[in-house]
């Protein structure tokens, strides 16, 4: 049976907006990077300023819509933590590295000299090797979408504190080590469109562990929700949302249950 149009629209606009909202992110951090008529380059102050910045306009324009993930590694940790689907994890992913592309390749075309497109790539520093910045990377990247996960619990919880500027600000750091990239679909761009590989990995892997480990730690150990029998809830591929309302309410775990179904009958009935 075809799902209504009603239903499928939705989805497609979250889609559209994780598409537009990483071609913004991505395009805004690479024109960062790009140096001036017969200027040296701004070093990582201007890129980590405008990736704070453009991440606060995108969750502002795109937060209601999709939630303002533009980002494959906090996708597949809200997956991970069984807050999103696996299908709608996989349009956002793909989406989100649509979007990187289109915003990479409109910039190159944009630019008088083509090779000043090697400023686009993310490199590990002479300094470093390429264990050292994936680790840097782990860091970066768990910081940021721990402070993700906390903001988005505050906003559930009504509270006044402005999240989506205290995830601006965390994604600003680490950029003087290892270019914290933090986001796999930001290094893809520049990677399709000038061919360079070297220590790709590091940018997939990193940001992916330290995602997936924010997220886990912040939803299973410190979210005020947190408890051993959710955590079992999301291993056994359980109902979360009934275990986390009768940690959050202090019922018991059968009687939150039985209203879970009972509320789950009558909307069957309803329909």
């Amino acid at each position: 049976m075809a799902l209504p149009l009603t239903s499928l629209r939705p989805f497609w606009r979250a889609v559209l907006a994780e598409l537009l909202g990483t071609l913004v992110l991505v395009s805004a951090v690479l024109g960062s990077l790009m140096p001036g008529p017969g200027e040296a380059s701004g070093g990582p102050l201007y890129p980590a300023l405008a990736v704070g910045v453009a991440i606060v306009a995108v969750a502002h324009c795109f937060g209601e819509i999709s939630g303002a993930q533009v980002n494959p590694a906090v996708t597949l940790a809200l997956l991970a933590t069984r807050r999103v689907d696996s299908l709608r994890a996989v349009f956002f992913i793909c989406a989100q590295c649509v979007g990187a592309c289109l915003g990479t390749g409109a910039l190159y075309l944009a630019l008088p000299l083509k090779t000043t497109a090697d400023h686009f790539v993310n490199k590990v520093p002479l300094e470093l090797n390429a264990a050292q910045a994936l680790g840097v990377e782990i860091l970066c990247t768990f910081q940021m979408v721990f402070t993700v996960f906390s903001a988005e619990d505050q906003r559930r919880r009504d509270s006044p504190e402005p999240g989506n500027l205290a995830v601006g600000f965390a994604h600003t750091a680490g950029a003087r080590f290892s270019g914290a990239s933090m986001n796999p679909a930001r290094t893809l761009g520049p990677a399709i469109i000038t061919g360079f590989w070297e220590n790709h990995w590091v940018y997939w892997i990193g940001p992916i562990l330290g995602a997936v480990l924010a997220g886990v730690s912040h939803d299973f150990f410190f979210a005020p929700s947190a408890s051993r029998q959710k955590l079992v809830a999301c291993l056994t591929c359980k109902d979360i949302e009934i275990v986390e309302t009768a940690s959050m309410t202090g019922s018991s775990l059968s009687t939150v249950t039985q209203n879970a179904i009972r509320a789950k009958q009558g909307n069957k009935t309803d329909n």
